[in-house]
């Protein structure tokens, strides 16, 4: 009932209703009039005289306060803001997104559950700067099994998600000034992110054998690389080419960032095994994420660092502080120990082919007379590489007006890089949403709209 009373005063104040100086009825007359006890209508008033909307002034009763016109937005103005926003989710066919349809509620749950009945102050204690020890431990036996990294959990640190641990990397090992080794094309928002940071980008371009050695002469004091599957455009980086790689990182004392963003996701035969595992962990600094694999909402991460940067590391986040919620870190732990991680994992894989082959079909079926792709059975989307009567920036346009969201392959390098095409994501969308995608696209390019 306060709370009912309460809201009504306050939006009719809102509203206009209730000028500046209108008198407030004294609270035993309103309470008789409203049939509810004295003492609610008391509480109401200390409770808008506490927020501002009216004072109380001696001798005269509560009068209503002076408030902006613009102070505040109506319910109906925000009510048509939040529609609005619905109608800009992502749409088929952008790249890179898990659904969310299948996170697996009921096991998350009990993990939660079983913490708060058994551990309940590990959801606020995180055990340190590196974050919790028991997710790092399962963390640890995860890499070892999937990516062939043996570490210990001593040089495992919990993140913010794989954006906050690309800026610990940067703030521990570059400053300002430095070069950084980037692939070109690569993911745009790596980019800005080490501009912003003041660091110097060199190109990395991709060929065949995947990112190539930055040239003599270039010396970056960090590269970030995608061996597993290149972003954007797919593809495994050769043994050769790690081998290079690594003697160049050891040559010039240089660190190699490798970003997994979503290495769980090959279709056909084992996940590669990771360049750090290649490497024994000398001279790269491995990247892991759960937004792709389990869920892109709890913004959990993981940076696995060589043991001679340990100390480093701690240093660097005691002066620039420690992002990761501790909050869902314990229950992770015990959903990965307990097997439902792999679970979640096996499922999501599966589905995920399906509709990777199911685009597959409708790319080849629909839109093979205006481009083409290549199958590297592995990842989240596909680049279509369009031909040359097509511009990328204008199909995409157009799509997205229409509904779809196809980001154009230019975008994703740097103006003196060559590229022209669609990524095309497939993991969130289900056949229908595909057809109607591909439809789409096909109408596009043969110019009906």
């Amino acid at each position: 009932m306060f709370e009912q009373i309460c809201s009504a005063i306050r939006q009719a104040i809102i509203d206009g209703d209730l000028v500046e100086g209108t008198k407030l009825a004294p609270s035993r007359s309103f309470a008789a009039d409203l049939g509810v006890s004295r003492s609610t209508i008391v509480t109401v008033y200390d409770q808008l005289c506490a927020e501002g909307y009216i004072t109380s002034v001696p001798r005269s009763g509560m009068l209503v306060c002076a408030i902006s016109e613009t102070q505040f937005k109506p319910r109906q103005e925000i009510q048509n803001r939040s529609e609005d926003e619905v109608q800009t989710l992502p749409q088929p066919l952008l790249g890179g997104q898990p659904d969310m349809e299948l996170f697996p509620h009921r096991q998350w749950a009990k993990a939660v559950a079983k913490v708060c009945r058994t551990n309940p102050q590990a959801m606020l204690l995180g055990g340190g700067r590196f974050g919790n020890f028991e997710l790092r431990k399962a963390i640890a036996s995860h890499v070892l099994d999937w990516r062939g990294i043996e570490a210990s959990p001593h040089q495992i640190i919990i993140t913010a998600g794989s954006t906050d641990a690309l800026g610990i990397c940067i703030r521990t090992l570059a400053k300002a000034g430095d070069s950084i080794g980037l692939e070109n094309p690569g993911y745009p928002p790596v980019r800005n992110f080490a501009k912003a940071m003041q660091l110097v980008p060199v190109d990395l371009k991709i060929g065949d054998q995947g990112a190539e050695v930055p040239l003599p002469g270039q010396t970056p004091r960090l590269s970030i690389l995608t061996p597993s599957n290149q972003s954007p455009l797919g593809g495994v980086m050769s043994p050769r080419r790690r081998q290079e790689f690594v003697a160049w990182a050891k040559r010039h004392k240089a660190w190699i960032i490798e970003d997994d963003y979503d290495s769980e996701f090959r279709y056909a035969g084992h996940p590669i095994p990771a360049l750090a595992g290649f490497d024994h962990l000398d001279r790269t600094i491995y990247i892991g994420s759960f937004a792709k694999i389990f869920s892109n909402l709890l913004r959990i991460g993981y940076l696995i660092v060589p043991a001679e940067l340990i100390g480093k590391f701690r240093v660097s986040l005691e002066r620039f502080g420690f992002s990761a919620s501790y909050m869902p870190q314990q229950a992770l732990a015990e959903f990965i120990q307990t097997g439902a991680f792999y679970h979640h994992l096996r499922k999501v894989r599966r589905i995920y082919k399906e509709r990777r082959k199911y685009l597959i079909g409708r790319l080849s079926a629909d839109l093979a007379e205006f481009g083409w792709f290549t199958d590297h059975q592995a990842g989240m989307q596909i680049a279509f590489h369009l031909r040359t009567s097509f511009q990328d920036t204008v199909v995409s346009e157009k799509a997205e007006k229409l509904g779809v969201t196809a980001q154009p392959l230019s975008s994703f390098g740097t103006d003196d890089v060559s590229y022209n095409g669609l990524i095309l994501g497939f993991c969130n969308y289900t056949e229908p949403e595909i057809d109607r995608a591909v439809a789409t696209l096909r109408q596009v390019m043969l110019g009906q709209y």
